[in-house]
């Protein structure tokens, strides 16, 4: 097993429609206000941008991110990361009663060189820091959405 290597899968029920969620997900440059974890973005161009991000470990990590695919009429957004973790991640939204699911996976390999030393103790850790990101993340989407 390659202890550096992750796969995250997170379902978020939404109070929007499909297209709303989009909407808000599409502009990655504005998740720094609703997304406490992400510190900052900054476009390269119409398809790739630089995200700085950090959670509740003292520790930042830094990735490059190009689209891959941007879907409306599917809901598909997914991006191809390179630098402190290269993978993907990708959103998968569907209709879900007067919301939307949201599926959100990523599978990484992590490159930054402290985390890659720590892999084996730290797993759990770093698992656990990625999930209170999340978890913050559908709050502060939620948020946007009921318009607060």
């Amino acid at each position: 097993m390659d202890w550096s290597h992750y796969r995250f899968r997170s379902v978020w029920q939404l109070p929007a429609a499909p297209p709303a969620v989009f909407a808000v997900l599409e502009r990655a440059e504005e998740y720094p206000r609703w997304w406490p974890q992400i510190r900052e973005v900054t476009a390269v161009d119409d398809r790739t941008g630089t995200a700085r991000f950090r959670s509740f470990l003292p520790y930042e990590l830094v990735v490059t991110a190009s689209e891959r695919r941007r879907d409306p009429t599917a809901g598909v957004l997914e991006v191809e990361m390179s630098g402190d973790l290269d993978g993907w991640a990708r959103w998968t939204l569907s209709p879900y009663g007067g919301g939307t699911h949201a599926l959100y996976e990523q599978e990484v390999e992590v490159r930054k060189p402290l985390m890659r030393r720590l892999a084996v103790p730290g797993r759990p850790v770093f698992r656990a820091n990625h999930a209170v990101m999340m978890r913050s993340g559908r709050r502060g989407l939620t948020a946007v959405l009921n318009g607060v």
